[in-house]
């Protein structure tokens, strides 16, 4: 059983049990959230794909933990100017564990 869901613009193939990392969510670790979003959802023997999403279907998952990735480094450099700029970024992340698929 898996489902195709979309959060924070992204879309992620959630099996139950197994974790994910997604885009910084607004919750509490041990609280649990509901995705509505499932492009597409598969119970072992039929496919239900949507059109653009799948009725009645959602992910629920409980929250992990907080985080940031690894740091991204952004380097600008200009051939014989002497102009070099270095910035780097960690993005935030929400880890989840997906409890169940309802389809």
């Amino acid at each position: 059983m898996y489902a195709l869901f979309r959060t924070g613009g992204k879309q992620f193939r959630a099996v139950p049990g197994r974790k994910i990392r997604i885009p910084s969510l607004n919750a509490a670790p041990g609280d649990t959230v509901t995705f509505d979003e499932v492009l597409l959802a598969s119970d072992g023997d039929s496919v239900s794909v949507g059109q653009p999403l799948v009725k009645g279907a959602s992910v629920t998952a409980e929250v992990i933990q907080h985080g940031r990735e690894k740091k991204l480094v952004i380097f600008k450099r200009k051939r014989r100017k002497g102009y070099r700029r270095k910035a780097g970024h960690r993005q935030r992340f929400t880890e989840v564990r997906v409890d169940q698929i309802a389809i």
